[in-house]
C-alpha cells in the first residue's frame, strides 16, 4: 500500500510540475476534474457498501480528508486573502454537510436508508459550488487533490 501511495505521489508531482507550464485555464479544469473524480469515487464507495455504518464511515472520512487537505493548503502561506476566503467558505460547506450527516449543530441525522441519496446530493452540491471560484493557482489545486488522495 505504501508503494502505491508513493507511486501516486510521484506521478502527481510530475503532473503538477508539467501542469505548471500549461495554460492556467487548462490546469484549473484538470484539477477540478480530479476533484470531481475524488467525489465520484466517494459516492461509488458509499453505494457499494452494504451496511449503513460503513456508508456513514466513508462519508465522514471523505469529509475529514477534504477538510484536512484544505487546511494543509492554507498552511502553505501562499494563498491570497481572496483564495483563503473561498477555501474557508468551501470548508464550512463541507463541515455543514458532515454535521447534517451526523445530526449535529441542529440538523436531523441523515437516515440510514437515505445515505446513498445524501452522497449523491453532496456530489451534486460540491461539483456545482458557486461559493468557490478556485482561482488558486493550478499547482496548488493539484497539491490539494494529492493531499485528498493520500491522506
Amino acid at each position: 500500500m505504501k508503494l502505491f501511495k508513493y507511486t501516486v505521489m510521484l506521478l502527481a508531482f510530475l503532473f503538477a510540475t508539467q501542469s505548471a507550464t500549461a495554460s492556467a485555464i487548462g490546469d484549473r479544469d484538470e484539477a477540478l476534474d480530479m476533484f470531481k473524480t475524488y467525489i465520484n469515487t466517494m459516492v461509488q464507495k458509499v453505494e457499494k457498501a452494504k451496511k449503513p455504518a460503513k456508508k456513514r464511515e466513508i462519508l465522514n472520512n471523505s469529509f475529514d480528508e477534504m477538510t484536512a487537505a484544505f487546511d494543509k493548503a492554507l498552511s502553505f502561506g501562499v494563498v491570497s486573502k481572496k483564495d483563503r476566503k473561498a477555501i474557508n467558505t468551501f470548508k464550512a460547506d463541507i463541515e455543514q454537510k458532515k454535521n447534517e450527516l451526523n445530526g449535529l449543530d441542529g440538523y436531523k441525522k441523515v437516515a440510514n436508508n437515505n445515505l446513498n441519496d445524501f452522497a449523491n446530493y453532496v456530489q451534486q452540491d460540491l461539483e456545482q459550488a458557486d461559493t468557490v471560484t478556485f482561482s488558486i493557482s493550478a499547482v496548488l489545486l493539484v497539491l490539494i487533490i494529492i493531499l485528498l488522495l493520500l491522506v
